[in-house]
C-alpha cells in the first residue's frame, strides 16, 4: 500500500486514489522527510516574465524536486517526484545519472513507499 501524508500529518491511502498528481507526490514525500527531521528543500526551476514582460529563468534545468546534504555523510541527495505510472525526461533521467557518478544519491519516486524503499537501498534511512 502506498502511504502519503496530509496537511494534518496523517497517512493517506494513495493507493486508491485515481489520478495523483505529481505535486501531491511532491507535498507527501516532504511531509515525510519534515517528520523525519531530514533538512530537505524544494527545489523549483522553470520561467517566468518580469513587470516588463522579459523572460527570467530560475534553477538549473531538470534538476530534481527536492533536494537535501545528509548531514552524516555530505553526500547530496536528490529526489524527482513523479504520479503514478509517469516516467523521467531524458534530461532528467541524465541529471540524475550525473549525481550518482558523483558520489550523490539520485532518485525517482512515484510514493512515499518508494521514497522509503530506494533510501533504506542507499543506506540514508
Amino acid at each position: 500500500m502506498s502511504v502519503g501524508y496530509s496537511r494534518k500529518k496523517r497517512p493517506v491511502n494513495r493507493d486508491s486514489a485515481p489520478g495523483v498528481r505529481e505535486s501531491e507526490v511532491v507535498n507527501a514525500v516532504l511531509q515525510f522527510l519534515f517528520i523525519h527531521k531530514i533538512p530537505a528543500w524544494r527545489q523549483n526551476s522553470g520561467a517566468l516574465k518580469n513587470e516588463k514582460g522579459h523572460l527570467v529563468r530560475f534553477g538549473r534545468k531538470d534538476s530534481a524536486d527536492i533536494t537535501w546534504i545528509d548531514p552524516k555523510t555530505g553526500r547530496r541527495i536528490e529526489i524527482e517526484c513523479k504520479a503514478p505510472g509517469k516516467s523521467l525526461r531524458e534530461g532528467q533521467r541524465q541529471f540524475l545519472d550525473l549525481i550518482n557518478r558523483c558520489f550523490g544519491i539520485g532518485i525517482c519516486v512515484h510514493s512515499v513507499d518508494e521514497l522509503v524503499a530506494q533510501l533504506k537501498e542507499a543506506g540514508v534511512l
